[in-house]
């Protein structure tokens, strides 16, 4: 993992990244020696439109598939029964990837091959897909937020889902111990973005840093790569 430092920037800037509706939501810090500074998050309409952000991200990580199994029947990805059997009962969040059959057909209509949230996602992962190359994978890396808390966590599932009041509880506690005002992130209100999808921005965005700093692991540890040369793996 090579991070990369903007030219004639004394700080670097890395990201985390999740979906929300049909657009992208994204928490970033400055990055400069031991300084590690969130900054106020933002809504793009796009994946291009954060790629082409400027000053440029260092590192993203981003809560979409980047590499993909070819076709329906060849089974799930590594990386996906690698984070299930991580998470325990959290597992379930990992969810179905679709194969690059499907990503490339235009249909949307792929209920038998997809789980519910992996069918409603397919446009914003095609979005990825079409970014993406493997020169760009020093830079964008496909993470996790469960797998995120997990580190976070010490290594730990958490106990509750983040659609319960004590779950997103659980969540805070654990981002407030670790990142210096996250708070900048977690009580915005910019487009009354949901606290669940804040706290996912801003767990991944701690895989970031870990990532820049080469301190991520890399699941599966062995690398796989798919037809387009692309790693299938996740970070924590």
């Amino acid at each position: 993992m090579s991070p990369r430092r903007g030219p004639d920037l004394p700080y670097s800037i890395v990201a985390g990244v999740t979906p929300w509706k049909a657009h992208w939501l994204v928490a970033s810090a400055k990055m400069a020696g031991a300084t590690f500074a969130p900054e106020e998050p933002r809504v793009f309409t796009s994946f291009a439109e954060i790629l082409s952000d400027s000053p440029a991200f260092a590192i993203i990580v981003v809560n979409a598939p980047i590499g993909y199994v070819e076709r329906p029947g060849l089974g799930a990805r590594t990386c996906d029964l690698k984070a299930r059997a991580l998470l325990g009962r959290r597992g379930a969040t990992v969810h179905s990837s679709p194969t690059r059959t499907i990503l490339l057909d235009g249909s949307d209509d792929h209920s038998e091959n997809l789980d519910a949230v992996s069918a409603r996602l397919l446009p914003r992962y095609r979005e990825v897909a079409a970014q993406m190359s493997p020169y760009r994978q020093r830079v964008v890396y496909e993470g996790h937020p469960e797998l995120s808390f997990y580190q976070l966590n010490g290594d730990a599932p958490l106990k509750w889902s983040k659609n319960l009041e004590v779950g997103r509880e659980e969540r805070r506690v654990l981002l407030e111990k670790k990142i210096p005002d996250v708070t900048k992130i977690l009580d915005s209100t910019f487009d009354r973005v949901p606290a669940k999808h804040l706290m996912d921005a801003a767990a991944l965005l701690w895989t970031a840093r870990r990532v820049f700093g080469r301190a991520a692991t890399r699941i599966p540890a062995d690398a796989e790569w798919d037809s387009e040369g692309l790693r299938i793996e996740m970070v924590l």
